[in-house]
């Protein structure tokens, strides 16, 4: 034990001695990198000043600020000159006049770079006027919010939202769309091959004896096919249990379940549907809806769910006022989402997943005090969501592509953690 015990120590004197080390060879790297990025920025920033101030010399030349002209000077002179040797005015006079002329200057001063400026701009190229204008009538405010939004949506958004934001402003266009749904006959274009197949039926057709054997092949088709038409209703209007079975047995192979029926609708109304991606969109939407519907947030929840939801909301939000009970809870943790099933509901299709929570429970009265639960009160909670396929025309108008919208919500079970 004691040999152990001198080992054990001999060790950590080592690994003490190689974190010293490693410490110190980190420290240094830090203060190189530091360093070397501190002269880099100074580099940076005295090139960039120097490009400013070179820049607002040529403004400064270009527009001709630097010079100023000396009529303003000269006319001074000459209107002060034979006030000299004419009869003295009072103080007053002579204060009213000086102020009229420098006001008159500052006027003229303003009004000739006004001018020159203006005469540079519409001198200089029909191009770099076009551009004043349009800055002058464009406000920056605006262009730098579409910036940022477009920023926004380009690192928030993903790639099937990219592709249908794509699509749907792509479709639109500012030209006014026609009403009229005429049927126009329009030629095909048939091979060479086609139009011979075509000229050798006309030609049997014009034959007398192809037109003998139809004379008597006309009556045995029609009879053959008023045969096969009453087959057909006897078996479907059959009681027998034995057509019965046939015809289960027939569906249960043969037949299309209500999953594939599913996403064959999805995939009509949105072909570029994935099922990765619409998880990913559940898992985004889940927090703030959660938050939006404990707080009775009505125009947060219209973006994600449907009517029913809301009203749902809004008709608990009402109960458990009347109770004196407001919910003040908050989300800690969101699972991972689980697709649980797909079915269709009427004509729409229906995703159905389910997820866990943990969040706090917390219930206060009018007063603001703590009637159950508590701020450390931590539950996991259990949800299931029926998501609902919307179509565009569904939405209304503005909308170019199928939104999924939440349908029903339901608590699926609690757990108490602490």
């Amino acid at each position: 034990m004691k040999e152990l015990n001198e080992k054990i120590g001999v060790v950590k004197e080592d690994i003490k001695v190689r974190t010293q080390k490693t410490t110190e060879k980190l420290y240094r790297t830090v203060d190189d990198v530091w360093t070397e990025a501190e002269t880099v920025s100074k580099k940076v920033s005295e090139n960039v000043r120097e490009q400013l101030s070179a820049a607002k010399e040529e403004v400064k030349d270009t527009l001709g600020l630097g010079k100023q002209e000396p009529s303003t000077t000269s006319n001074s002179s000459s209107t002060s000159s034979p006030n000299n040797g004419s009869t003295p005015t009072s103080e007053a006079e002579k204060f009213q006049n000086f102020k009229a002329n420098s006001n008159e200057e500052s006027s003229g001063e303003t009004e000739t770079l006004f001018d020159k400026f203006k005469s540079t701009a519409s001198s200089a190229s029909p191009t770099v006027s076009q551009a004043f204008r349009k800055l002058t009538e464009a406000k920056i405010t605006n262009l730098a919010r579409k910036g940022y939004e477009m920023v926004k949506d380009e690192l928030s958004t993903n790639q099937t939202r990219k592709k249908r934001m794509q699509n749907a402003s792509a479709s639109v266009s500012s030209e006014p769309r026609s009403t009229r749904t005429d049927i126009i006959v329009v030629p095909t274009k048939k091979s060479i091959l086609g139009q011979k197949w075509e000229a050798f039926k006309k030609k049997m057709h014009d034959h007398p004896i192809f037109k003998h054997v139809s004379g008597y092949s006309q009556p045995v088709v029609t009879m053959g096919q008023e045969l096969a038409e009453d087959m057909r209703e006897r078996w479907e209007t059959s009681d027998s249990p034995v057509v019965h079975k046939i015809q289960d047995l027939n569906e249960t192979v043969f037949g299309e379940t209500a999953t594939a029926l599913s996403f064959k609708e999805i995939r009509r109304r949105d072909p570029s549907f994935s099922l990765p991606d619409f998880v990913a969109e559940v898992q985004e939407m889940i927090r703030p809806v959660l938050t939006a519907y404990f707080k009775c947030d009505v125009e947060t929840l219209k973006k994600y769910c449907s009517p029913e939801v809301i009203e749902r909301c809004k008709g608990e939000r009402m109960a458990y006022e009347s109770q004196a009970m407001f919910f003040d809870n908050k989300i800690l943790h969101i699972s991972e989402v689980d697709v649980r099933e797909t079915k269709m509901m009427g004509s729409s299709p229906i995703i159905i997943v389910a997820f866990q929570t943990q969040q706090i429970y917390c219930v206060r009265d009018r007063e603001g005090s703590i009637t159950a639960g508590g701020k450390d009160t931590i539950q996991t909670v259990y949800y299931a969501w029926a998501m609902q396929q919307m179509d565009a025309e569904e939405l209304g108008e503005g909308a170019y592509y199928p939104q999924w919208r939440l349908r029903e919500m339901q608590q699926l079970g609690v757990q108490a953690l602490i």
